[in-house]
């Protein structure tokens, strides 16, 4: 099994890789949690889309098999 460390680089890697072409900013870490089934990680990560902190944040979550550290999931998660 992957560990969350892990778990929470690949779900930042991803984020980044996938939104190359946009801007973003302060992406942060905001969940992490091991499924009920232990097979998966539900990693949280947020961001801003603008300087101004009034703007408002945007919640993804990562959902990344713990074996073999695959994304297999990325939904918008809401707080």
């Amino acid at each position: 099994m992957i560990e969350v460390k892990k778990a929470v680089q690949i779900a930042s890697e991803y984020l980044t890789d996938l939104y190359a072409d946009k801007s973003f900013y302060d992406h942060e870490l905001e969940e992490v949690e091991l499924a009920d089934d232990e097979k998966h990680w539900l990693i949280t990560l947020s961001y801003a889309t603008s300087v101004v902190p009034s703007v408002g944040r945007h919640y993804k979550q990562f959902k990344i098999k713990a074996d073999t550290g695959q994304v297999v999931a990325m939904k918008i998660r809401r707080p």
